[in-house]
């Protein structure tokens, strides 16, 4: 049974979806003002994986993910401007063009990441008419109220009725202390209020007719209107990262039960923080670097560049819980366990089976069970990878022949390796992904060389032979002399 932690309830919980057989799942997805880091990354993951697995378990899986290109203001505070439209302000272009852009270049970013695309992918600006709809139910029910043709949800008045405040923890009066520093400033009744649409000023070029003014939806609006159009009053999932647990999650389960009666969400999952040297990446910030920084190597803090696949690694062994620290150093240490990974799979089809070997089919089915158990105690993909380095230890005994395995045992190892490192983690090895041809052509040069090696060890040419092999070796080439041949892998 899989289980999974809720952030509302603070511990893991079995997973039962609420229509057998499917799941429901809706996840923040990225305003599109500028390229995706390596935060944006994490959460793509992190969903994918889980997106992944409840496929694998047999679960028909309807996936949302939002397109956030109207709404966000530049402090969450509903102050200052659309981030969107200050973009387009400052590169004079129309807001659609750079939310298209950069919509674009997330969606090539998550390709190259191994990321599935999701089931739906609504856009927030395509979605007006039902966030008016939403902001006339909360009005209807009484909490909320218009002011100077702004709406504004009345969280006070919410939290005598609800408990707003549940997801995240905290109770109204620690968050009005938090909101002292701007009390009177504006146009709410109270500082903690959230705007459910805002009035559009002369300037603003974003702007769509409703009742109340020519205006905009408010930020927390989009997800609580798409996902119930999308996934119903009722769904399993919702996901993001922590950084939206408040306001963000909490105004959605706000506008859920004071537009409906009832909460929309059964479990909240959310992963935790990247972080550069203990602080939190983002935009915000100034402190983050892109994904295609990453794929370029094109940063200060980069050595070198990282494959995306690389970065997928990176991000899956820590667990989508615990902070993930970024370094250089943490980097290149991935790159080399992905190498070993994909290093020991290509190694099985070297390995010489026997009817009476040490390993069976029982190994491989021991190493499955361990491996889903580790996905299925919350995701958890550091044990899944711990596993999965044994079993990389095992398959070099096997290819250089200290131990045997049986015909089903490989082939029941070959399977687990493959369901658990490509289909569910989502890797694969980008050296199979160029092309093919020229492969196979600088593979048969290097053997090649390797049989010139071999007959110059045969004539006792020591010179010739130690010169083929350091030259190649300083080309990145290692080769390993075993009692059936030479072999070789290209390391780096």
């Amino acid at each position: 049974m899989l289980t999974i932690y809720n952030t509302l309830s603070r511990r893991k919980e079995e997973f039962h979806p609420l229509v057998e057989g499917r799941v429901g799942m809706y996840v923040c997805g990225p305003t599109v003002y500028g390229d995706a880091h390596l935060g944006h990354a994490r959460p793509a993951v992190t969903f994918d994986l889980l997106f992944r697995y409840l496929q694998h378990k047999g679960y028909k899986v309807r996936y949302v993910r939002n397109i956030t290109d109207v709404g966000h203001l530049e402090h969450d505070a509903d102050e200052g401007e659309d981030k969107i439209a200050k973009k387009a302000r400052l590169e004079q272009v129309e807001p659609m063009e750079v939310a298209q852009y950069y919509t674009n270049r997330f969606h090539d970013a998550m390709l190259r990441l191994g990321c599935l695309p999701p089931s739906i992918e609504p856009h927030a600006s395509g979605h007006i008419i039902e966030q008016i709809r939403l902001v006339q139910e909360i009005l209807d029910a009484g909490f909320a109220y218009e002011s100077n043709g702004s709406v504004y949800f009345d969280v006070e008045k919410y939290n005598h009725a609800h408990h707003y405040g549940k997801l995240s923890g905290r109770n109204l009066e620690d968050v009005i202390n938090a909101s002292r520093a701007l009390d009177g400033v504006g146009e709410k009744r109270n500082q903690v209020d959230f705007a459910l649409w805002k009035k559009a000023q002369p300037e603003h070029i974003m702007r769509w007719p409703s009742p109340w003014s020519d205006g905009f939806p408010g930020w927390h609006c989009e997800c609580t209107a798409m996902g119930r159009k999308y996934l119903g009053e009722h769904f399993d999932i919702h996901g993001g990262g922590m950084d939206l647990v408040f306001p963000h999650h909490e105004c959605e389960i706000a506008q859920a039960v004071a537009s409906q009666g009832n909460e929309a969400v059964h479990y909240w999952m959310h992963n935790n923080m990247v972080t550069i040297g203990g602080q939190k990446m983002g935009k915000s910030l100034g402190n983050f670097i892109t994904l295609d920084q990453f794929f370029t190597g094109s940063h200060p803090m980069l050595t070198t560049a990282y494959s995306p696949m690389t970065i997928r690694f990176f991000i899956l062994q820590a667990h989508y819980r615990s902070t993930l620290d970024f370094s250089d150093e943490a980097l290149a240490a991935s790159k080399k366990g992905l190498d070993r990974l994909f290093e020991a799979m290509k190694r099985l089809d070297s390995v010489n089976v026997a009817p009476d070997a040490a390993i069976g089919v029982e190994y491989a089915n021991d190493l499955e069970a361990q491996c889903y158990a580790a996905m299925d105690d919350d995701l958890g993909t550091p044990q899944v990878i711990s596993r999965l380095f044994d079993a990389c230890r095992i398959i070099g005994q096997l290819a250089d022949h200290k131990t045997t395995i049986s015909q089903e045992g490989l082939e029941r190892l070959r399977t687990v390796m493959h369901t658990f490192v490509c289909d569910l983690l989502g890797l694969h090895d980008e050296a199979e992904g160029g092309n093919a041809e020229r492969e196979a052509a600088y593979g048969a040069a290097v053997d090649l060389l390797l049989e010139i090696r071999a007959t110059a060890k045969a004539s006792k040419d020591w010179a010739t032979s130690d010169r083929i092999r350091d030259r190649l070796a300083a080309l990145g080439f290692e080769v390993k002399d075993t009692k059936d041949g030479a072999t070789w892998r290209l390391d780096k």
